[in-house]
């Protein structure tokens, strides 16, 4: 499959302030200049997919059709084993209006004990899709599994401190964001499901300059 190549200017369709942090992070290397939605005053479209593809495709689409340049969404979510997958798609619902990630994981750690689950297996799922105005998308996918475990460390965001991904003591909320999302670009190694995903969209669709 040929695949876009990317350059110059992208919006992040993201109002989330750390996914915007971890994105430029990720695409500084390739001398990519990223703006979010955000910034651009852009409506968040309504998400009505089924999957977390077709919920990154909506708000890519969404973005590079309103601004006119190409957008990076990212769909993401945490998915428990003994709940079914939950809270999976609905992951930043069930932290509310008002995002009170303390009280989304209390809920699970509620709904794992309704259950009397003795499991405590979970990944994150990242799908990052990139739009171009004339309706052109690539998608891109990563996968970390972990365990969940009391909440520690103020680092990360969401779901990031009840969540220790397998080969750590640490949860991702005590893993500096440059050990989470920091790629080894000669092995292609990545720690987080976000990084994960670009480390394949970069290897189709990005080229580090010089």
């Amino acid at each position: 499959m040929s695949h876009r190549i990317l350059s110059g200017k992208v919006v992040i369709a993201t109002h989330n302030a750390g996914k915007l942090v971890e994105m430029r992070e990720l695409l500084a290397p390739f001398g990519v200049e990223a703006v979010s939605a955000g910034e651009l005053n852009l409506p968040e479209p309504e998400e009505t997919g089924t999957m977390f593809s077709e919920n990154a495709a909506i708000k890519a689409l969404a973005a590079a059709e309103a601004s006119g340049l190409p957008a990076f969404a990212d769909d993401s979510g945490l998915c428990v084993d003994a709940l079914d997958g939950a809270p999976g798609l609905f992951s930043a619902r069930w932290a509310g209006p008002s995002k009170d990630f303390s009280g989304a994981m209390a809920r699970i750690a509620s709904e794992l004990d309704k259950r009397g689950a003795t499991s405590r297996r979970a990944h994150f799922v990242s799908a990052l899709v990139i739009a171009w105005p004339d309706g052109h998308t690539e998608l891109f996918e990563g996968r970390v599994f972990g365990d969940l475990v009391e909440p520690r460390g103020q680092a990360g965001f969401g779901y990031d401190p009840m969540f220790r991904p397998d080969g750590f003591e640490r949860t991702f909320g005590e893993i500096s964001s440059e050990e989470k999302h920091g790629v080894d670009w000669q092995s292609g190694n990545a720690l987080s499901h976000r990084a994960r995903a670009f480390v394949t969209l970069a290897s189709a669709c990005l080229r580090r300059p010089g």
